[in-house]
């Protein structure tokens, strides 16, 4: 209890420095909490983004489609596939696709595009193909298309006005027209998808293609979106084949999953250089509180007091200043988060590799957040005190009568 006494004594000897030590401390543990949450909301912005936009959580497709889009790799035998997605209980949704490069033609231009077939009921259970739309009407009819804003402007087209869709069929390889009506507009996003798709009614798509019941995509969403990355997921298994392939949206954008390890290594960093700044500044306040105290710690230890004890009186004193840090600074990034969680971070739309960041940002503040970097943060205070403890601890009463005078 007597060194308990003498720590916060010896703390509130020099209130200005101990309060410039601790709000060293606090601020290095709230940006690390911040910078943490903002950059797990940054990661989880780009997994959903990705995953909501057309990719879906996995995909069921035939072996060797995703390298080339040809439209004769297909897979024809879809009806076990869709009796095994309904019945899977990890299976929330699921949609079919069929895709084919065609020829969009209007009274003004012509546009090569990438044309989806889709059933409008099926696909707003996996993608956000609904949120996208920004006028007219979902497909409804045979007859009607959806396409992205960038691409009506350079055909020149608007609600209502007819288009010409042109492909090659699958079975006979023949050239294929058919009219069409613009029944709504899109706005995804990235360029890619709002210069160059199209949406039309999956029958549709496989009339004019010729392949019967066949499918190009299963698309699939989730109950728990993580099993989508299990490698032995028992619905893979099921699903494979010598012609039939099926990943999670990991394996099938490898680039994203790269940048979230990218991540992972920049939150590392960011923290390794906060908690290095602010343990140089421990370092340095304690040895100037040393400094000061030569004298008493040579009268200590001329009366009999062993060295043991100065060490951890001076360990004492700076897991008092880091206790005292961790609780202000985790009151300061909980109300600080909580904020910004509601609000969001306006820093515009961002595009990166493909994928596009909303707007506003917000910060996805866990409990491990607080936890790990408040250790964390106790635990180098500790550490970093252990030298100047050692330094008092070895110096003799000559020697720190010698240094005070």
């Amino acid at each position: 209890m007597l060194i308990l006494k003498l720590a916060f004594r010896n703390l509130l000897r020099n209130t200005r420095r101990t309060a410039l030590t601790c709000l060293l401390l606090t601020s290095a543990l709230v940006i690390m909490i911040l910078m943490d949450g903002m950059m797990v909301g940054v990661s989880r912005l780009m997994v959903d983004s990705l995953t909501d936009t057309l990719e879906g959580e996995a995909q069921i497709y035939h072996q060797g489609f995703r390298e080339r889009f040809d439209p004769s790799l297909y897979l024809d035998n879809t009806a076990p596939l869709r009796e095994v997605l309904a019945l899977d209980q990890d299976v929330r949704a699921f949609s079919e696709r069929v895709m084919t490069p065609a020829m969009l033609a209007s009274s003004y231009a012509t546009q090569g595009v990438m044309i989806y077939g889709i059933d409008q009921e099926q696909e707003k259970a996996v993608s956000r193909i609904r949120e996208a739309q920004v006028e007219g009407s979902p497909i409804t009819k045979g007859s009607d298309l959806l396409l992205g804003d960038s691409l009506a402007e350079k055909l020149e087209v608007g609600l209502g006005d007819r288009i010409v869709l042109t492909t090659s069929s699958v079975e006979g390889n023949e050239l294929v027209q058919r009219l069409f009506r613009v029944s709504g507009v899109l706005n995804f996003g990235p360029s890619e998808l709002d210069d160059r798709l199209a949406f039309i009614d999956l029958e549709a798509a496989r009339e004019m293609l010729m392949i019967g019941d066949g499918t190009h995509q299963f698309v699939i969403r989730f109950e728990n979106r993580d099993r989508a990355n299990e490698a032995d997921l028992p619905l893979y298994d099921r699903v494979r084949d010598d012609q039939t392939a099926a990943e999670g949206w990991l394996k099938l954008q490898p680039s994203i999953g790269g940048m979230l390890e990218m991540t992972g290594f920049g939150r590392l960093i960011l923290g390794l250089v906060l908690f290095l700044l602010a343990a140089l500044g421990v370092v340095n306040s304690i040895f100037m509180s040393i400094y000061e105290r030569l004298y008493e710690f040579a009268v200590t230890k001329a009366i009999g007091t062993r060295p043991w004890w100065i060490g951890r009186l001076i360990v004492l004193e700076s897991l008092l200043m880091a206790l005292a840090s961790v609780g202000i600074g985790v009151l300061i990034a909980y109300f600080v988060g909580d904020y910004f969680e509601r609000e969001g971070l306006g820093l515009g739309q961002m595009e990166v590799g493909g994928v596009v960041i909303p707007e506003r940002i917000r910060p996805v503040m866990l409990i491990n957040q607080f936890l790990e970097a408040s250790w964390f943060l106790i635990g180098l205070t500790l550490l970093t005190a252990l030298y100047p403890a050692l330094y008092a601890a070895k110096i003799t009463p000559a020697e720190a009568i010698k240094r005070s005078l």
